[in-house]
């Protein structure tokens, strides 16, 4: 027996998801909804692209879209899903023209993974300002590099994303200064740890600024003068605002199915919702940690895909669990 699954999503979760159902039983009929038309890239690649250690954009494709299409899985691009129907078991969705188009299902994954978060910092809109989460914002931001000839960046944020792209902007030549709201970056260590991680970027060159919380971007004469806490001032071609990822959940939440920690999706460990048929994973759910032993939010692209593949047998009647996730994560700066 066939069944119809629909995945919201294009990324990790939503392709495991796919191609795993596929593979069990070619007779699936799998549609996929995405936002963009960048489906199955390495979202984690992105600052090798921008540091250019990445040479083209395309090869941070884990499969093209014709790779994707020749088994048999249908992608609808550019379009954003706006409303789901439990009842009559349909996606409405509208394109960048905006048609409406309404698909049904037989099951439904959400896969509608994360977007950045954005702190309430005056001037954000202004020119030379950037989030940076999705393929889309990472070509927007190597253009503006090239056009504007970037010499000087502004890094807002100390995580894992701010941290990399301070080392890709440095290899790309451009004088980085980074700045923390914390005493120390990568808070997802311990801060002793964090402090040689300081040390270490310090040493190439990263000018590194703790305990700041940044409040106004200016344009002036050009360029964008960044204010922040005690008096803090400095000058930069470019500001990139990396403060973290929420849960991209207001769809699901639309319908009624349930969220918790930071608004992302509660399921059970099969990864359904509290909705009959629908299915949710990837960087908008809830997962286990075996090590903490309580739900929490860790958007991790290597979760995400166990969490698809999971998805994929079980819309096809198994019932395998999702066990959970150790949280590991591992990032590179220059040589460290």
């Amino acid at each position: 027996m066939s069944i119809n699954l629909l995945i919201i999503g294009g990324s990790d979760a939503g392709i495991s998801a796919a191609l795993r159902a596929k593979e069990l039983n070619p007779e699936t009929k799998v549609t996929i909804i995405l936002a963009d038309s960048y489906p199955n890239f390495s979202i984690c690649g992105i600052p090798f692209f921008i540091s250019k250690e990445v040479s083209h954009w395309k090869n941070l494709a884990h499969r093209t879209t014709e790779d994707i299409e020749a088994l048999g899985i249908t992608l609808r691009m550019e379009e954003k899903a706006i409303q789901i129907d439990p009842e009559q078991k349909t996606v409405t969705t509208e394109n960048q023209n905006g048609e409406i188009c309404r698909y049904s299902y037989d099951k439904l994954l959400i896969g509608t993974g994360a977007k950045s978060i954005i702190p309430p910092i005056e001037g954000l809109d202004n020119e030379g300002v950037f989030s940076l989460r999705w393929i889309g914002e990472m070509r927007t931001i190597d253009r503006f590099i090239e056009e504007k000839k970037v010499q000087k960046a502004l890094v807002v944020g100390g995580g894992y994303i701010g941290l990399e792209m301070a080392d890709a902007l440095t290899l790309r030549g451009i004088e980085v200064h980074l700045v923390e709201f914390a005493p120390t970056v990568l808070t997802t260590v311990d801060p002793e740890l964090g402090e040689v991680v300081q040390e270490k970027l310090e040493g190439k060159g990263i000018k590194i600024t703790t305990n700041t919380l940044i409040k106004k971007v200016i344009k002036q004469n050009g360029q964008l003068q960044v204010q922040g806490s005690d008096g803090f001032e400095d000058r930069s071609d470019f500001v990139l605002v990396a403060v973290g990822a929420q849960p991209e959940t207001e769809l699901a939440q639309s319908i009624g199915i349930e969220t918790g920690i930071k608004g992302a999706i509660r399921v059970n460990e099969y990864l359904e919702t509290n909705l009959p048929d629908i299915y949710a994973a990837g960087d908008c759910v809830e997962t286990w940690h075996q090590l903490a032993q309580r739900y929490t939010y860790l958007p991790l692209g290597t979760t995400a895909h166990k969490q698809g593949r999971i998805v994929g047998e079980n819309v096809l009647g198994a019932n395998k669990k999702f066990p959970g996730s150790l949280g590991t994560q591992s990032v590179k700066l220059f040589d460290t």
